[in-house]
């Protein structure tokens, strides 16, 4: 026994000396031609691990491939207890990377964050703990090939943007059709980090700026957050980046047209990470390094822009955790909630933009006259930007949802979000509030796998329902409200009725055959004199349908005891 006993620990301190045998200085990492491969990244936080204690690497959950999602933590005082965090009132700051394994800036500035920490070259706050995923998109970041981002200045060889299914994983967060994103949800809802950091590159339009920054829109974020975003977080980043050398200017959300003229801030939905955060009370902000700057300039960038958070993060800690808490006390009182926006495009924010002069040339390709930005005419000016988001629709919140438990898809997206689901222990029959779908449009081709709706109506009516033993009640009086309701609402942009999780109510199942129910419809129309008055408006409002023999039996069946009342009934039931 003390043999083998020797013979273990020889190995495990073999393992370490291996892993701090090989940890090498990720400086220099920004001047290659390709993004480092995911094996060596793994590597390197693995040794950084084995070689500081203040340092974890550990496996955050399954992914499409073989693979396990990754989370390493920076801990000053070498403590990795979650709940002791949030006791000691720490600074949770979630840092990801390789969403799109192609941008590779924040996976490389990532390393190098950590290893001047670790290597105290550089200081962060005490009351700061870093959970940094190393690469989100593993299976991405393993099709290293050239040719991935036409319009990015290096490197040459990066990963690919489709995960194992060849998925956005930017696109996952509500559907979440990925193993990988439901290990970063379950992570997510565990952490419940006070700041989101989502690094990327840019794409679109030529300007002098190096950093760009997407910031969760503040309207949307709304309470007490949202102001606080918009004007005391967001606008202190941008004082720090320009102390630092860097003019920070808002992601530049333009396509087929020049900056020049101002922009329409972007707002990210739930189905985008940082859209995905701002449902659970998390200040999200998505760095986007313009593609076109050298990749060491962009890392650079990214590096700093990290730092400016986690600096103020800390310094501001007390402000951070007030906010959330104000926020999620409002939420749990509020009777209504918002679940879209429109842009206002009365009201903007003037913002100072370095951009470059365009201009017309002759095309090479077709030899028609094309745009182009001339950089050897710089300019600055002072722009609109269009910042501001209204409410357009709002939904009173119920006390709680119910959902029949045949919805399997549904009922394990809530469990993975944290939601408490109590299920039926008998046969109930309950008044609740049904709703029926009236009208909606469908993308012609498939988005991220689905054929997405949207501009959907509905209307509703009190109705008593048979549940069956089995069958769920979703209270709302919990923690993630804001999510329940924007996941579970009928007209919601980003709801699972969107993303096509109940389609199965969109199709008829039942039917007639003409010659059949020709004498049954007469027969209905004699005994049922408001369906008979019915018919009669219908006819008189419309002189085709009059005409149309066919549409008038289709109208009597699609109203009479023989329509299936499963066909466009919303199979989430409100408990008012």
């Amino acid at each position: 026994m003390y043999k083998y006993l020797l013979i273990f620990c020889f190995t495990q301190l073999c393992a370490y000396l291996s892993f701090a045998q090989v940890i090498i200085n990720p400086h220099g990492l920004e001047k290659s031609d390709k993004n480092p491969a995911y094996n060596d990244i793994y590597t390197f936080y693995k040794a950084m691990d084995a070689a500081h204690a203040t340092i974890k690497m550990a496996a955050a959950g399954p992914t499409d491939t073989d693979d396990s999602l990754q989370v390493v933590y920076y801990s000053a005082n070498e403590n990795f207890d979650i709940s002791k965090w949030k006791a000691d009132s720490k600074v949770i700051i979630f840092i990801n990377n390789g969403i799109h394994p192609g941008e590779p800036d924040g996976i490389v500035a990532s390393m190098q964050l950590l290893w001047d920490i670790a290597e105290h070259k550089i200081s962060i706050p005490d009351n700061v703990v870093l959970a940094i995923i190393p690469v989100f998109n593993i299976s991405g970041a393993k099709s290293l090939r050239t040719g991935t981002r036409a319009n990015q200045n290096g490197p040459v060889l990066t990963g690919f943007r489709g995960n194992a299914q060849n998925l956005d994983l930017n696109r996952d967060f509500m559907k979440m059709d990925a193993k990988e994103t439901r290990s970063l949800v379950r992570l997510f809802r565990t952490l419940d980090p006070d700041v989101l950091i989502d690094n990327h590159v840019s794409n679109g339009a030529d300007y002098q700026h190096v950093m760009t920054l997407l910031s969760t829109q503040h309207n949307k974020l709304g309470g007490v957050m949202g102001p606080y975003l918009n004007k005391i977080f967001e606008p202190a980043l941008y004082r720090d980046m320009k102390t630092r050398g860097y003019d920070l200017v808002p992601y530049v959300n333009v396509w087929s047209n020049t900056p020049d003229k101002g922009w329409r801030q972007f707002s990210e939905t739930p189905r985008f990470l940082s859209g995905y955060a701002a449902l659970h009370h998390t200040y999200a902000f998505v760095p986007e390094t313009h593609m076109l700057k050298p990749f060491a300039d962009r890392v650079k960038a990214t590096y700093v822009l990290m730092q400016s958070i986690i600096n103020y993060s800390g310094a501001n800690a007390g402000q951070l955790h007030t906010t959330r808490e104000q926020q999620r006390s409002m939420i749990a009182r509020a009777d209504n909630l918002p679940i879209d926006w429109t842009i206002d495009t009365t009201k903007h924010t003037m913002i100072e933009y370095r951009g470059y002069k365009a201009g017309m040339k002759k095309s090479a390709v077709s030899g028609q006259e094309v745009m182009y930005y001339d950089r050897n005419r710089p300019f600055t000016a002072t722009i609109p930007f269009y910042n501001h988001y209204t409410v357009s629709k709002t939904v009173t919140v119920p006390k709680g949802y119910v959902i029949p438990q045949g919805w399997h898809k549904v009922i394990r997206r809530l469990k993975d979000n944290g939601v408490v689901l109590h299920k039926l222990e008998k046969d109930t029959t309950l008044t609740v509030t049904v709703n029926t779908i009236l009208d909606y449009k469908t993308t012609p081709s498939p988005y991220e796998g689905h054929y997405l709706h949207s501009k959907i109506k509905s209307t509703s009516a009190g109705k008593q329902m048979k549940l069956v033993k089995g069958d769920y009640i979703i209270a709302t009086s919990q923690p993630n409200k804001r999510y329940i309701v924007e996941s579970l609402e009928p007209e919601a942009p980003d709801g699972f009725f969107a993303w096509g999780f109940f389609d199965g109510i969109l199709q008829q199942k039942e039917g007639f055959s003409d010659y059949a129910f020709e004498n049954l419809a007469a027969e209905l129309l004699r005994n049922d004199t408001q369906l008979a008055a019915l018919l009669a408006g219908k006819c008189a409002q419309d002189p085709d349908f009059a005409k149309n023999a066919d549409a008038q039996l289709e109208f009597v069946f699609q109203n009479c005891v023989y329509h299936e009342p499963e066909h466009m009934r919303y199979p989430v039931y409100r408990l008012e």
